[in-house]
């Protein structure tokens, strides 16, 4: 919980970005932080209606402070308006140069809307368009996705069959991150240049650039590629919208090739975007197939489509993901101008995962102990595994656990996993 201090901090920041923003019409939506952004948005019509007013609804709705008037009322630069409980700046300039005298740069650093002012007047040596292109601007919001969303759902049963399709996510609702998950030395490359891609978007189109941002990540299941992309979407601030071509070509077979094509219409619609298509395989599989004529439209619509899309023209990073890539045949791999191997870990590897998953335990462990007998594991694994001896624990009433315990439930899904795999031997 925040103390006084970085309430009325909070309070005051709200009162300057809405002061300087109403102000300067050059000013933008993208130019407010995102909470600030989403505390004031208008899901109907897509924006943040001028001038927004600080009240003590608004303060609250946005950082959670209730009667936040009377934490900053005896400021001598703020009047409190009773009725409406409104907050407004008398002295603004005082109030800036309050706000630099608490420590603020890292807040000024953060909302480029400060950092406009503060930069052109001198109070803060910052840089107005660093700051800004650093922040999260407002397609990534799920305010703004959702509202696409429902305008799309709105246009008719054939749009909303579409959006079934499609699961579309947020960047600040996926979990996973970058930070959490154990890379290869390739993958870590390949990130970083899909980073650089997305920030020198307009540069490559200037130069004509356009065969980048088509990735195929090719790996056993539970080896992460889905983690990545998932990763890549809260990393990059971009929406995920994921679709299985199994789901795709086996629930909607008269309207597949139509349905795909809506499917990259919804990801241009949705741009800047991650498009996720998981089970790329499928595709190789239907081509070999003298299955029925509608399925060979579809995959005929799904390669056009995909070659008709663009990270740097539509702002569509197109992610595909196999877990048989020998499946594949020419026509598939040539759609992509890279491929990023998921191999299972080796044991440097599952070291480094274990210590990343057992960080927020309490308890002495041997890492490396558990990397030596989880050979063969994949990262989804060991998280089961570690599943399997936190339930162990709960089960007897513990919540902290031992060497023993992980052994334990390395022993157990190892027994689970040899019979898994006799089964599927003998079908």
């Amino acid at each position: 919980m925040e103390n006084g201090n970085d309430q009325v901090l909070n309070i005051v920041e709200l009162a300057l970005t809405a002061h300087i923003y109403n102000n300067n019409e050059q000013l933008d939506e993208n130019d407010l932080p995102p909470n600030i952004r989403k505390g004031y948005w208008n899901a109907k019509d897509r924006k943040v209606d001028r001038p927004i007013v600080v009240s003590e609804s608004t303060i609250d709705r946005i950082y959670g402070i209730p009667h936040g008037g009377a934490l900053v009322k005896s400021l001598p630069f703020v009047a409190f308006e009773e009725f409406g409980a409104r907050i407004n700046l008398t002295v603004p300039d005082l109030a800036a140069k309050w706000f630099t005298n608490h420590d603020s740069l890292s807040r000024v650093e953060q909302n480029p809307v400060l950092a406009y002012y503060f930069g052109k007047t001198g109070l803060a040596d910052v840089d107005y368009r660093k700051v800004r292109s650093l922040n999260r601007p407002k397609e990534t919001d799920r305010g703004w996705i959702q509202s696409l969303i429902d305008e799309i759902a709105g246009e008719g049963e054939e749009a909303e069959d579409m959006l079934k399709l499609v699961a579309i996510s947020a960047p600040e609702d996926v979990r996973e991150s970058l930070q959490k998950l154990v890379l290869t030395d390739e993958q870590i490359e390949e990130v970083q240049q899909i980073v650089k891609a997305i920030q020198y978007r307009e540069y490559l189109k200037e130069i004509e650039l356009f065969e980048i941002g088509k990735l195929l990540f090719v790996g056993p299941p539970g080896t992460g590629k889905t983690s990545v992309a998932r990763a890549l979407s809260k990393e990059l601030g971009l929406p995920f919208l994921e679709v299985r071509l199994s789901m795709v070509t086996s629930q909607y077979l008269g309207e597949t090739s139509k349905n795909i094509g809506k499917v990259f219409t919804l990801a241009k619609r949705l741009s800047p975007c991650i498009l996720f298509i998981d089970e790329f395989d499928y595709v190789a599989k239907t081509r070999l197939s003298d299955e029925h004529g509608a399925i060979r439209r579809a995959v005929n619509m799904l390669l056009k489509s995909i070659d008709d899309v663009s990270l740097v023209d539509d702002g569509v990073l197109l992610i595909g993901a196999t877990n048989h890539p020998r499946l594949l045949d020419s026509a598939a791999w040539r759609r992509f101008d890279k491929v990023v191997d998921f191999p299972l870990p080796d044991k440097d590897m599952r070291e480094e995962i274990f210590k990343k998953i057992l960080s927020p335990l309490q308890g002495t462990f041997d890492t490396r102990e558990l990397a030596d007998i989880t050979d063969g594991c994949t990262g989804s694994d060991l998280r089961l595994i570690l599943r399997e001896a936190v339930l162990r624990g709960l089960s007897e009433e513990r919540t902290d656990l031992s060497q023993d315990d992980l052994k334990e439930a390395v022993s157990n899904f190892s027994r689970r996993f040899e019979l898994k795999m006799s089964e599927y031997e003998n079908i």
